[in-house]
């Protein structure tokens, strides 16, 4: 197992990109930390730098305490689990998964023996001698995950991997995915845009926006502790409902209804109020009033969407509910909403700062 330290990264390119923006972190022992973030914010420009696929403009990369910033990627001793396989098409699955040991010198009676056991793992040892053309996607993956994993690397980067992969098997490969880095113990950075996998997979989050790390931390401490408007944005699903607000005579102005219960707020600041589907409730001396759009039964609970009441602007500001039963609601029928003041969280909409 490996450490991981980056200090004071940056990546700046020619034209002048600047894609990642003073990165700092600390990878610890067998940690699987997860890079999130929408297309284009540096995060696999970020992995590519500590895979070396990338140079270091600025700043101090180190695994296990040796500086690497100049080292070959070859020397590095990561594995990288691309988006598209990287299979090579002519050789078998065997020859794959042994090609990388096979440049090291290693003896063939070792080799057939990591190889097959990685493949038993992975459950794909009856493909061993079938070449990729003949897999299917998520037979694919496994064979590139077991190339990395017979290497015994001391990191497995991997950049977005199951995106190629339809929605079940992506859900079965997620699963798979954390078993195995549980069982090797291998620290472990995993890139991907969809804020699911990052919640389901990660010991900690690194959510990036601009090249710059918004927060890291616990899944669940990022949900329900975001610092800025764009972390309590990106994570969640259903996404958080967010309410244009500003504070006024002691009281949270949202819409047309003052809500108590907020304090010390700045005035003549534009806010924006946050809170969460689970986190509200009917109740027929609501403060918030929403005409019904749509429900969704999704069986244990169901998602009710409608319009605010309230709001001057020409789109009505839409809310999502999350009722822990499934509800009977026509199109256009109007409801009440209350919501849990001490979850609400209240951003200023100018620098996306967290306020409450």
């Amino acid at each position: 197992m490996s450490t991981l330290t980056l200090s004071g990264i940056n990546k700046r390119y020619d034209n002048g990109a600047h894609a990642v923006r003073g990165v700092d972190m600390e990878i610890s022992d067998g940690e699987l930390i997860v890079f999130v973030g929408p297309s284009g914010c540096g995060k696999s420009t970020l992995l590519r730098m500590v895979a070396g696929l990338e140079n270091i403009t600025e700043g101090e990369m180190k695994i296990d305490g040796v500086r690497i910033n100049e080292t070959s990627p070859a020397d590095r001793d990561v594995a990288m689990v691309f988006q598209n396989y990287a299979l090579y098409p002519h050789m078998t699955v065997f020859r794959n998964m042994a090609y990388g040991l096979s440049n090291r010198g290693m003896a063939a009676s070792e080799i057939e023996a990591k190889v097959r056991e990685t493949a038993a793992m992975l459950r794909i040892g009856d493909y061993l001698e079938r070449k990729p053309a003949q897999l299917s996607g998520g037979q694919r993956q496994r064979v590139a995950m077991g190339r990395a994993i017979v290497r015994s690397p001391k990191l497995f980067l991997f950049d977005e991997p199951l995106s190629n992969l339809d929605a079940k098997l992506r859900v079965q490969m997620r699963i798979e995915i954390k078993r195995l880095q549980r069982e090797l113990g291998v620290t472990s950075i995993y890139v991907t845009h969809d804020q699911t996998e990052a919640m389901t997979l990660a010991d900690r989050l690194a959510v990036i926006n601009e090249g710059k790390v918004e927060q890291m931390g616990s899944p669940m401490d990022l949900y329900s502790d975001p610092k800025t408007l764009f972390v309590a944005s990106f994570i969640g699903s259903p996404h958080i409902n967010l309410l244009p607000a500003s504070f006024e005579a002691g009281q949270l102005q949202v819409g047309a209804t003052a809500l108590p219960g907020f304090e010390g707020l700045p005035e003549a600041v534009p806010l924006m109020l946050g809170i969460r589907p689970e986190h509200i409730a009917q109740h027929p001396e609501g403060g918030i009033e929403i005409s019904v759009d749509l429900v969704e039964q999704l069986g244990a609970d169901s998602l009710i969407y409608g319009a605010v009441s309230g709001f001057d602007s020409a789109e009505p500001e839409e809310l999502c509910v999350r009722a822990g039963e499934a509800l009977q609601l026509a199109p256009g029928e109007r409801i009440k909403l209350n919501f849990e003041v001490d979850r609400a969280m209240v951003f200023r909409t100018d620098n996306g700062e967290r306020l409450v």
